[in-house]
């Protein structure tokens, strides 16, 4: 594979092949679940992702086969001291926020469990494939918590009634039902995950990098505008998106009927 780049540490693994980054959370032993560590690591790498010209996507998974993300540690690694758990909270939520609002295609590969913080993992990348043995939900309240940051993006993708009923209830619930809620784009079988994935990945790679960003960073800014003023705002976005190199080497590749080489200007 070209362009293959690696990094390892102990909670976390990245690579870059054919202009795809992919993190892997590397705890399979505790079902991926978080630690402060990791947060401040995946902050880290997320600004690589994004300096780094020659990465057009971001896959984010887990280690082997039964968890995608369990959530937090609950073992004593989120920290005792209140001030201490503060500022983990503070980290996890500018995580969720950088993601939400990455400027490149973020694809979750849900190779298995996608529980509690986990689901906040998922829900900011812009795709999420899930294996059809995945379980989902958020059982904070079954030890006495709540779904507190990542409640904020289940309501902006799960209607107000099953939101309500995943987060106060605390079941657990199969990646068809995930689908039908709007959680995940697509559920396949294990043995076909790689392969849809990498397609998807592929796809975007192959489409104009600085088009995708203005595009997603214009959908971000107009996230709690009117109607009117969304409107008004993307109409601007769109003579910007237009003005670019890429968008005159699609419309001519587009009048040729060849395939545009996209670079990013």
């Amino acid at each position: 594979m070209k362009g293959m780049r690696t990094m390892t540490d102990n909670e976390l693994l990245y690579t870059v092949t054919d202009n795809v980054a992919r993190i892997t959370i590397n705890r399979e032993s505790s079902r991926n679940a978080i630690t402060p560590g990791m947060i401040r690591s995946f902050l880290d790498l997320l600004d690589r992702v994004a300096a780094d010209e020659t990465v057009r996507v971001l896959v984010i998974t887990g280690a082997g086969e039964k968890a995608f993300c369990a959530g937090a540690d609950l073992s004593g690694a989120m920290g005792d001291a209140q001030e201490d758990a503060l500022s983990v909270f503070k980290d996890y939520a500018a995580l969720l926020k950088r993601l939400t609002r990455f400027p490149k295609p973020t694809v979750a590969r849900v190779n298995g469990s996608c529980i509690a913080g986990g689901t906040g993992f998922m829900l900011a990348c812009d795709l999420a494939v899930a294996v059809e043995t995945a379980r989902f939900g958020t059982p904070e309240v079954n030890v006495g918590l709540f779904p507190m940051m990542i409640g904020a993006l289940i309501f902006s993708h799960v209607p107000r009634k099953p939101a309500m009923e995943m987060m106060l209830l605390g079941e657990l619930f199969d990646a068809e039902k995930a689908r039908q809620l709007g959680m995940v784009n697509r559920v396949v079988p294990v043995e076909k995950l790689d392969a849809e994935v990498d397609a998807i990945a592929a796809t975007l790679a192959a489409k104009s990098p600085v088009g995708l960003k203005l595009g997603k960073n214009a959908l971000a800014a107009v996230d709690a505008l009117s109607f009117e003023d969304a409107v008004d705002c993307l109409a601007t976005q769109l003579l910007a998106v237009m003005e670019t190199e890429d968008a005159t080497e699609g419309i001519t590749a587009f009048i040729e009927r060849r395939q545009p080489e996209f670079t990013g200007r």
